[in-house]
Formats: C-alpha cells, sequence, structure tokens
C-alpha cells in the first residue's frame, strides 16, 4: 500500500526533530519559507511574532535538526538568507513512548497553528473572491465507518490524487492558477464515541 512520499515531503523520524518543531514560531517560520521561498530572519520577523534577533535563534535551532538551510545569497550578501528544505514536512507516530509523546507535541501545535485558518479565510479572503472560486472552494465535515487498513488506503489515494498538484513546478502552472489551502484531518474516534454505541 505504501507507496513512498508522493509530496517530496521531509520525514521527521527524530523525537528530538519533532519537539524542535513544536514552537509556534518555528512552526511560523518554517511554514512562510516554505511557501514564499527564501528570506532573512528580519524579512520573516513581521510574519512570524517574533525579533530578528529571536527569529535569527529559531532559524539555527531548525538548521541544527536539517528543516531549513542556507539559501543563495541574495543582493545585500551580508544578510544570511534561509531556505526549507523540502516544500512540505510529515512524521509519523512512533511506536516508543518518547516518541509518541513528542508526536502528540508537535500535532498539538499543528493543530493549535491552524485553528484559526477557516475563520480567517471566511472573514478576510472569501468575502473578495471571484464566484467562480468561492464555488469551488469546499469545507466537508464527514464521518465514514472504516477498518485501519481502509484508512491507510483512502490516505494513499488522496495523496495520489494531490501529488500532481502539489510537485508541479512553477513554470507548469496553468495560468490563473493560484495557491490553495488544503486542510486534511482523519481523526479516528474512541470505540465508545462510534455511532449506534450504547451510552
Amino acid at each position: 500500500m505504501d507507496s513512498g512520499n508522493r509530496f517530496g515531503d521531509m520525514e521527521i523520524t527524530d523525537p528530538k526533530a519533532m519537539r524542535a518543531l513544536a514552537h509556534p514560531v518555528r512552526l511560523a517560520v518554517l511554514e512562510r519559507l516554505q511557501r514564499h521561498g527564501p528570506a532573512t530572519a528580519t524579512q520573516l520577523s513581521p510574519y512570524v511574532g517574533a525579533t530578528p534577533s529571536v527569529t535569527s535563534w529559531h532559524l539555527r535551532h531548525l538548521a541544527g535538526f536539517g528543516l531549513v538551510r542556507d539559501a543563495e545569497a541574495g543582493a545585500d550578501r551580508r544578510e544570511r538568507r534561509w531556505e526549507a528544505v523540502a516544500r512540505g514536512y510529515r512524521f509519523e507516530v512512533p511506536e516508543d513512548e518518547e516518541g509518541r509523546a513528542a508526536a502528540q507535541v508537535l500535532a498539538g501545535e499543528m493543530f493549535a497553528s491552524r485553528a484559526e485558518l477557516p475563520m480567517r479565510w471566511l472573514t478576510e479572503t472569501a468575502p473578495d473572491l471571484e464566484p467562480e472560486w468561492l464555488g469551488a472552494a469546499m469545507s466537508n465535515n464527514t464521518g465514514i465507518m472504516v477498518t485501519a487498513e481502509e484508512l491507510a488506503a483512502l490516505k494513499d489515494a488522496l495523496e495520489e490524487l494531490l501529488a500532481p498538484y502539489v510537485t508541479r513546478e512553477a513554470d507548469r502552472r496553468p495560468a490563473g492558477s493560484r495557491a490553495v489551502r488544503m486542510l486534511l484531518y482523519a481523526l479516528p474516534e474512541a470505540v465508545a464515541d462510534e455511532p449506534g454505541t450504547p451510552e
């Protein structure tokens, strides 16, 4: 079933790296670099809620775990530019206790950092969208009954469907393309929460 990492994401397996990334500023720094390309600590600072010196410290911390690296120098060669190592990242929940705890901390920070995105989109972006874009947007909250194997197959199928759009280079994008944020969660419920389970 597992056909690999179709998106070319960085795979984080080290619990220490998970804990390093599980910080609001570091998550914001990495996301900004992934979405907008190389930048200096000073350029990142207004977007990540930290001073340039604090942002620089977080960049060095991320670099220590291989999540960011030095980018080619810009016009001002005195400024250090940084870039994300990959356009995305992923992590599996390790089986050992330390790994599970680290993955939970990182997942919690990721959920918290994205919690306001749908409401911000609704209030700031949606009112100005063209009708065709507003009509193409989607929001689903659907429950399904599946086995763990079926859920893994569904995840694999979704990645296969999305991969050509995720990995398409800028010069191959059709005219009229724009960035679309896809938040996909598959959250298995506890047995007691399943439909039809007696109270």
